[in-house]
């Protein structure tokens, strides 16, 4: 198992110092949601170059390495967000870049990481999840871009707690997609530096939760991993590399339905003028699924709305009032 530790604040600012000239500094906005118990600020990361947060551990992993690691390339396992971010960068960086994808994934996702120039790689899903659980794929020449589970990816992450925090210094709580925890972990890591006082929540959805089952059985379990329109978090289990900062740093898992988180997709476009993909609008649906829950010790809450790359037939879909399969 890898050696992994949360990344310090100064690890933080190094990674928003490299990623600064490529990555955008999203806005902050407020969520028209009147009557609720909870102030909802969004963080729109679905604004970033490539729609998705993943921009920023990309970039600064990639920044982080010697001339001579990106002689043969860089490659990623990723469903399409990551995929995206590491054929930004290499685009950037004038280097080659190949994603390994489950079959299955997102076309638009797919269609993206081409129009980067990036080659894709296309495999059976549980050898996608294999290459992204051993670090790296045999078959595949360059140097590996975890998607979550490396510090200098969550470093670049954690440049959005750092940004929260700069713009509304008194949250009470961070609500945050969980997908590997690289998302979750970076931005707790910085928020613990700054603002002890906030906690950060995991948000999981119903039959792909794996971090609300490692909670309750205090150790990362295998679970059934029900695949839905909400491509971008969920798996088979929580990384073992990942859980000790898990267990340190996540005050726990907020989940919702798919039923929820479509609602949330449309209200985003309605009240937002935001387009955001499953996980993208995970968190603003737990927001208002757990509200009462979460308003006795927080009455600021931040969203992470983590990314905007979804199939038109989807959101098509979503916004005609249907939750897709």
């Amino acid at each position: 198992m890898t050696d992994l530790r949360a990344p310090t604040l100064e690890d933080i600012d190094a990674a928003r110092a490299r990623i600064e000239p490529l990555a955008l500094r999203t806005p902050l906005v407020r969520f028209e949601d009147r009557g609720g118990p909870l102030e909802i600020l969004l963080k729109l990361e679905n604004l970033q170059p490539i729609g998705s947060f993943k921009v920023r551990g990309a970039l600064n992993r990639m920044l982080s390495l010697q001339k001579a690691a990106l002689a043969d390339g860089v490659y990623t396992a990723s469903a399409g967000n990551m995929a995206q971010g590491v054929a930004y960068a290499a685009r950037e960086l004038g280097v080659a870049a190949t994603v390994v994808v489950p079959e299955g994934a997102p076309a638009a996702k797919l269609d993206a990481v081409a129009r980067l120039g990036g080659a894709v790689k296309r495999v059976p899903y549980d050898e996608w999840w294999e290459t992204m659980r051993a670090h790296g794929h045999a078959a595949v020449r360059g140097t590996f871009i975890h998607p979550f589970a490396d510090r200098d990816v969550m470093a670049g992450n954690g440049t959005i707690g750092r940004e929260l925090l700069e713009d509304a210094h008194d949250l009470d709580a961070v609500l945050v997609p969980w997908g590997g925890g690289g998302l979750a972990c970076g931005i707790a890591a910085a928020v613990r530096a700054i603002h002890p006082g906030a906690r950060i929540y995991a948000c999981e959805v119903e039959g792909a939760a794996p971090l609300h089952a490692a909670l309750a059985a205090r150790r990362p379990v295998s679970i059934e991993n029900r695949r839905t329109f909400v491509d971008g978090i969920g798996g088979p289990g929580v990384f073992p590399e990942m859980w000790p900062m898990a267990r340190e740093l996540i005050a726990g898992s907020l989940t919702v339905t798919t039923s929820d988180v479509a609602e949330a997709v449309r209200l985003l476009a309605a009240r937002a003028r935001c387009v955001a993909e499953g996980a993208g609008a995970t968190a603003l649906a737990a927001a208002r699924v757990h509200a009462d829950a979460l308003a006795p010790d927080a009455r600021r809450v931040a969203c992470i709305v983590s990314g905007g790359n979804i199939d038109q037939s989807v959101i098509a879909a979503i916004l005609s009032g249907q939750t897709p399969d």
